[in-house]
């Protein structure tokens, strides 16, 4: 975490850097992020790396001002604010919150989401295909990956019985992955106890709630609040010993057990390629919303062997990636 942190101290302190030497040698293109949580940081070296790709150094003929909102949501309006008063020529954002918040700050500047969940269902855009307004880019609305999660985790370890699934109810997109997850359950014969954070203080609840109940595995819906709090829920997993499968990579490379979801390295590379679109002259409104199509099953070898797990050799085969 503290690596992370530093990490985006970093990125932060070049951006203010290459601000000046903008303003020194006249109009460069301006990118203003809006992060959501810091497990979402690191992925934006992909997103540095499309841009390189497409001949954008930092410093030189672009630069990016992030803006970090600590895990809290309740920040975005500030921030993004802050981004508008910059002037920025294209706003990125990372989930339903941030890009609400990026929403309500301008109507003109053109925003990229980067990762949301449901663009149509929250309001953002008009339809997948004619966006219409100033928002555009992709998205990773897959409801049925939750099931999918579900399938695996049983089919590694095919005793478990009763699952605990961590969601927030206020998420549109998480209600909708429930209800994938559900269908999946009666399918496998197995029991879901389902436990409901909607805000940072319902964590610790939630976890009692799930050892008191006798929950023998651990599956998370993919939230903006649930990954913010990622740390805790990794050290209840690891504190119990849990078997648990992630909607986001940096769980498994954090720690965590096992994780299937869409490739974000190619989704935030993918994410240059609209910005450029747009500093090109494109409008967001002509842009169509994308959806993932590459995906990545993790599976961390480290954890289970630190849990006393065995994964069957079927499931390993399946595996796009093993950390040892």
């Amino acid at each position: 975490m503290k690596n992370i942190f530093c990490l985006f101290l970093t990125i932060a302190t070049f951006g203010v850097g290459a601000s000046a030497q903008a303003q020194q040698t006249g109009k460069v293109p301006r990118i203003g992020v809006l992060v959501t949580g810091p497990i979402f940081i690191t992925r934006f070296k992909s997103f540095q790396e499309g841009l390189r790709d497409l001949g954008y150094v930092e410093g030189k003929n672009i630069v990016i001002e992030y803006r970090y909102a600590e895990g809290r949501e309740d920040r975005f309006p500030d921030l993004a604010a802050q981004l508008v008063g910059l002037r920025v020529d294209v706003m990125v954002t990372t989930g339903t919150p941030a890009t609400h918040a990026a929403k309500v700050a301008t109507s003109t500047i053109p925003i990229v989401m980067s990762a949301i969940g449901d663009p149509v269902g929250a309001g953002l855009v008009a339809s997948l295909a004619r966006p219409g307004g100033n928002i555009t880019g992709l998205a990773i609305f897959s409801p049925e990956l939750s099931g999918k999660r579900l399938e695996l985790l049983k089919e590694s370890f095919p005793r478990i019985s009763r699952v605990a699934i961590l969601w927030n109810p206020l998420n549109a997109s998480a209600s909708l992955s429930l209800k994938e997850t559900q269908s999946a359950s009666q399918a496998l014969a197995l029991v879901l106890q389902l436990l409901e954070v909607r805000n940072p203080t319902d964590f610790g609840g939630a976890f009692e709630l799930a050892i008191r109940g006798g929950a023998d595995a651990l599956l998370p819906i993919n939230d903006a609040l649930v990954n913010a709090h990622y740390k805790e829920i990794l050290e209840f997993a690891g504190k119990n010993r849990l078997p648990a499968i992630y909607a986001v990579p940096e769980y498994a490379d954090a720690g965590g057990l096992m994780s299937y979801a869409p490739n974000y390295t190619d989704h935030y590379r993918r994410t240059a390629t609209y910005v450029d679109k747009i500093l090109k002259g494109a409008k967001p409104s002509d842009l169509p919303v994308e959806q993932p199509t590459k995906f990545e099953f993790v599976i961390n070898l480290k954890t289970a062997k630190a849990f006393n797990l065995t994964i069957p050799q079927s499931v390993l085969y399946r595996a796009d990636r093993v950390i040892k």
